[in-house]
Parts: structure tokens; C-alpha cells; sequence
């Protein structure tokens, strides 16, 4: 198996990601939480939840799905084209808010407003992993231009191994 090249570390050079990791993490979002539903298993939502928390809180070196890519798909498919990382983490931070939210709801027994958390963010990560289209990401783009932040140019991307100071 050839080694590729990178032109950003997946875990140093936060400020750019490879365009089809969230896609891998969004694929893993949607697909948890519609077995969840289909199986009546809410451990499995707070599970997405878990993971979606733990991997924003300590970064992508902790996010399953984003290791999986980064450490098996990537090597054998090559770097994708790099994106500004701040509107996929956004919609992680929205996907996790609501399946905890959904998790909560479960646990108390509000079954019907869990499982429609749980399906719409299903929903939307399957949307998002089989078109590139990810609701998340275009309200954060769409917020980012109203307040006038600009976002980042993934061709200026450090060396791979190198981090902005």
C-alpha cells in the first residue's frame, strides 16, 4: 500500500479538513440513529451522543468515525479536497445537542419527541453524507456571512505536521 502525501495533519492542522471525513462521520451519525430507532434502542442515540461530544470536546484524534478515515480510507483513497473545518464542527456541535437532547427526552419517557430528534438528525447526516449537502454547515455559512467572517482558505493550509501559532 503506497503512503500519500498530505497536505494538512488530520489531527494538528485543525483549521482544515479533509472534505470527506464529515461525510464518514455523518454517514456513521445517520446510520446510528436510524438502527436506534429501527431496533427501539435509545442506548444507541446517546452513544452518537457520547461520541459526537467526545470528539468536539478532545478533538479528532477521539472521533471514531473521523479516526476509521483518517487512519484506513484516507491512506488508500488519497487526501480529498480540504475545507474550512469550522462549518462541519458546527453541525457536529448540532447534531450532538440534539441527540443528547433526544437522549434525554428517551429517558424520560417523552418516546415520540426522542425518536423524531433522533430521525430528523438521522435524516440530515444521510442527506449530508450521500450529497455533500449539510444543513448544519450552510446555516453556519450563512451566519458567518452576515456577521462578515470570512472563511478559511484551505490553500493556505500549513505543511502537514506544521500548526498555525
Amino acid at each position: 500500500m503506497a503512503q500519500t502525501t498530505r497536505t494538512a495533519h488530520p489531527y494538528d492542522d485543525t483549521d482544515v479538513i479533509d472534505a470527506r471525513a464529515p461525510r464518514v462521520n455523518q454517514a456513521f451519525v445517520g446510520l446510528v440513529c436510524l438502527l436506534a430507532f429501527l431496533l427501539q434502542a435509545p442506548v444507541l442515540v446517546a452513544i452518537v451522543a457520547l461520541q459526537l461530544a467526545v470528539g468536539l470536546i478532545f478533538g479528532r484524534r477521539y472521533c471514531l468515525p473521523c479516526v476509521f478515515y483518517f487512519e484506513v480510507l484516507q491512506p488508500r483513497l488519497g487526501e480529498g479536497p480540504l475545507e474550512d473545518a469550522r462549518p462541519p464542527r458546527f453541525a457536529n456541535i448540532v447534531g450532538c445537542v440534539f441527540t443528547a437532547a433526544a437522549t434525554l427526552a428517551l429517558l424520560a419517557g417523552v418516546e415520540t419527541l426522542g425518536w423524531a430528534l433522533a430521525l430528523l438528525v438521522a435524516a440530515l447526516a444521510l442527506l449530508a453524507a450521500s450529497t455533500g449537502f449539510c444543513v448544519g454547515c450552510e446555516i453556519y455559512t450563512w451566519f458567518a456571512r452576515r456577521r462578515g467572517i470570512p472563511l478559511r482558505d484551505p490553500s493556505s493550509a500549513p505543511p502537514a505536521g506544521g500548526t498555525t501559532a
